[in-house]
């Protein structure tokens, strides 16, 4: 095996993954990998274990992707490639972001970003500051996450990347909906789908249908979410991938809770609530403990409800996720009778919620 054998198994790995086919990408990096230690080809391998880190986080397989990144250190060190060293530290942390692990995440990230910044590499430091910009956002800092999201987009623009861009709109969809902005989150989630759909870029369509199913979701749309979710939940599918696919069956529980329909809205969350639990996401099993509570509390079980809540509260708390901590402040206290909504003021977001079921964006 030469190394232009090991470059062809590459390129069509990286066309594989261009497609969104991570499965058959995965095996065409794995062999790449094992015929670059063959043939002791360090940077082969490296490349190698960097990218099998990256398609194993994309479909949700945070463990994978952490050991794919440790070994690419580890191998990076070995002949002082410090550029290979930084893009694997970030990648770290983006697979601990994705088990809750935010704070960890932002340490891996910044150090990354710094050293991009050093060496005034442009690529790193937009992606960088959209990694950062997502860890923002599942800290709670929503203000924070805009204005990182918005630094990236220009960062991407700069640079003429079509996929960056589209990515970056996608998080300012996502943030905007949590800060209460549901327009801004719409537009900036169609003019995502439009972009993608250019691209022929899988991921990036569902994720925006994703996006714009929740918009409609927020402003009362119901029947054009569950249509944007049915589109993004198809092509996740065909992808396999498990993290986003779970969230968008949370979102489609919620909404069939918005239309009071208990039960399927309790069988969507048992079904992301599996998921999440095979991806090891604390945040997900968060929002699909607060799903449970409210239909608990709309069937007339206060009680079981009560102990939804007050567990989601209790994971919030310890992974130290503000906005979901709120939501679960926010539910039980309107389930003790008196709903209190001071906790959202502290963080910066507008949320206009009433009396249940509450339309958790």
């Amino acid at each position: 095996m030469t190394p232009s054998e090991i470059d062809k198994l590459i390129e069509k790995a990286e066309l594989l993954r261009q497609k969104s086919q991570y499965a058959q990408a995965l095996l065409s990096y794995t062999l790449a990998l094992k015929k670059s230690i063959k043939e002791k080809n360090q940077s082969s391998a490296i490349a190698c274990l960097l990218s099998i880190g990256d398609v194993n986080r994309m479909i949700g397989d945070f463990e994978q992707s952490e050991k794919a990144y440790a070994r690419a250190v580890i191998e990076a060190k070995k002949i002082k490639d410090d550029e290979a060293v930084a893009d694997a530290s970030a990648g770290i942390g983006l697979s601990r972001r994705g088990r809750g692990d935010w704070k960890y995440a932002l340490t891996m990230l910044n150090k990354a970003l710094a050293f991009y910044r050093k060496k005034r590499d442009r690529e790193g430091i937009a992606f960088t500051l959209w990694s950062l910009a997502g860890s923002l956002r599942i800290k709670g800092d929503v203000p924070g996450a805009l204005k990182t999201y918005k630094e990236a987009f220009k960062a991407f623009q700069s640079l003429r990347s079509h996929s960056g861009i589209g990515y970056c709109l996608c998080g300012l969809g996502g943030s905007s909906r949590i800060a209460g902005m549901f327009k801004e989150s719409l537009a900036y989630y169609l003019a995502a789908n439009e972009l993608f759909r250019e691209l022929c870029d899988t991921f990036g369509t569902a994720y925006s249908h994703c996006g714009i199913g929740n918009a409609h979701r927020m402003t009362g749309n119901y029947r054009k979410a569950l249509a944007s979710f049915a589109k993004a939940s198809a092509l996740y599918k065909k992808i396999g991938d498990r993290v986003s696919y779970s969230y968008t069956l949370w979102s489609m529980g919620t909404t069939h809770k918005m239309l009071h329909d208990h039960a399927s809205a309790e069988e969507l969350f048992k079904e992301a609530q599996g998921l999440f639990k095979k991806t090891k996401d604390p945040r997900g099993l968060i929002y699909c403990q607060l799903g449970f509570g409210e239909i608990a509390l709309l069937r007339g079980k206060t009680a079981s409800a009560l102990r939804h809540f007050k567990t989601s509260l209790s994971q919030a708390k310890k992974y130290g996720f503000k906005v979901e901590s709120c939501h679960a402040a926010m539910l039980l206290s309107y389930a003790y009778g008196k709903k209190n909504m001071v906790c959202y003021n502290s963080l910066g977001i507008k949320m206009d919620f009433n009396e249940a079921p509450f339309n958790i964006p």
